[in-house]
């Protein structure tokens, strides 16, 4: 009997995307095998055999999974979220499978990092000023160039992202930002980067996305997402995708030029790839993260070949990580989105209602209520997640959003206010 080929996951927990990984690898015939980080000391608390991973402790985490390893070898790594890439890359460099070197992604999570590497190689970047969280912030207030934006170095999706428009805000947002970083849940991360923070001229334009793959380091473009709210602040908090990008065919082309000199600075060679750009006179990339799309939104992706049904993004890359061609596999013909339903205020979600006259809108085929009953939500610059998702599939791209305006439009959710406990 042939052994099935296997994949290593690397993971902070399991989700919605693992899940995802697991029913394409069922499809697959695939073996995942998962590390993740999770309590080590209880006895595989989710049924899924996955190895304990602290991503704090790299060196006993990638012994950890060399050991478990060894009897179960894999032919590849995928990381899934920011943090678990530079772990991934320690782990396939130490297994001889491909991947990405250490310090590429270790420079492709730090913003830090990435401007400086960016900027040495020459491509357009704002202006940038690296701040310690215990810095006094009023005396650098005095001396930027507004407007300014504030990003802590270790936390993803926007989350304490902040715009500055003159020094009394930038002051705020600095102390704002101090405080969640000191969120007991951030702090026990034990990320380095939580230290630091990254200010940088804000710059101004339309936002853009490009998924992509990395094949002895050449870029091949999976997509181009659209995102057609403005993303101009306070905070950046994105809600629309949607592909194929409206823009001329010329503009594609030179954004894809630019992620591909990004990723060539930067140093990484192999695996997915996700970037974030700004256009406006010039196409500035604001970061390329050496992992996939996150979350729920890999489902407005599916790609075809000739003779093969639509498969998911997850599937490709499962078969990318195995060493099949998959060069022949193109994003589908029709125009697709997804939309991160946004949180519009802190509170206690209790439920929601018109889910069944969302679902009914023309072009939408799902929508996704992943908050909980009695979950507290927080938006962002705090919060780190959605009420949900919303998919549509249309001719156009216009339509797409269209749809998913008008299904977001027919949901009422109910959030209690926050009732504030007193200590005695």
């Amino acid at each position: 009997m042939v052994n099935p080929k296997r994949v290593l996951l690397v993971s902070t927990t399991t989700g919605y995307q693992t899940r995802s990984f697991g029913e394409a690898a069922e499809r697959l015939g695939v073996e995942l095998v998962l590390a993740t980080d999770r309590c080590h000391q209880l006895d595989d608390p989710w049924r899924d055999a996955a190895i304990p991973v602290r991503f704090y402790d790299e060196e006993d985490s990638l012994h950890a999974v060399i050991e478990a390893s060894s009897s179960r070898p894999v032919q590849g790594v995928i990381p899934l979220g920011d943090r678990p890439t530079v772990l991934a890359a320690r782990i396939a460099e130490s297994l001889g499978v491909p991947g990405n070197p250490v310090a590429a992604a270790e420079i492709s999570r730090s913003k830090l990092a990435t401007r400086e590497r960016l900027a040495s190689a020459g491509l357009v970047t704002p202006w940038f000023r690296r701040m310690a969280r215990d810095a006094d912030p009023s005396p650098l207030a005095l001396e930027l160039s507004f407007p300014c934006v504030l990003k802590p170095l270790g936390l993803a999706g926007s989350r304490g992202v902040i715009r500055a428009d003159n020094p009394t805000q930038f002051v705020m947002a600095f102390e704002r930002l101090r405080q969640l970083l000191a969120d007991p849940s951030i702090m026990a991360t034990r990320d380095a980067l939580n230290e630091t923070l990254i200010v940088e001229g804000f710059v101004a334009g339309r936002e853009v996305a490009l998924e992509g793959l990395v094949e002895d380091g050449h870029l091949r473009t999976l997509a181009i997402f659209d995102k057609p709210d403005p993303l101009d602040g306070p905070f950046f908090e994105e809600t629309i995708y949607v592909t194929p990008s409206a823009m001329p065919p010329a503009r594609q082309r030179a954004l894809e030029a630019a992620v591909a000199r990004a990723i060539v600075a930067i140093g990484l060679r192999h695996g997915p790839v996700h970037a974030e750009c700004r256009i406006h006179d010039d196409i500035v990339v604001l970061e390329v993260a050496a992992r996939p799309i996150g979350g729920l939104c890999a489902r407005a992706l599916r790609f075809e070949g000739p003779g093969e049904d639509c498969i998911s993004l997850e599937e490709l890359l499962l078969r990318h990580a195995c060493g099949e061609q998959t060069q022949h596999l193109m994003r589908e013909a029709v125009s697709s989105g997804v939309m991160m339903i946004p949180i519009p205020a802190r509170g206690i979600y209790r439920r929601v209602d018109g889910v069944d006259a969302a679902r009914s809108v023309p072009g939408v085929y799902d929508i996704r209520i992943t908050a909980k009953p009695d979950q507290l939500l927080v938006p962002l610059p705090e919060g780190a997640s959605y009420l949900g998702f919303i998919f549509a599939r249309g001719e156009r791209a216009e339509d797409v959003v269209q749809a998913l305006r008008t299904a977001h439009n027919r949901l009422e959710f109910v959030i209690d206010r926050e009732i504030a406990v007193s200590r005695l």
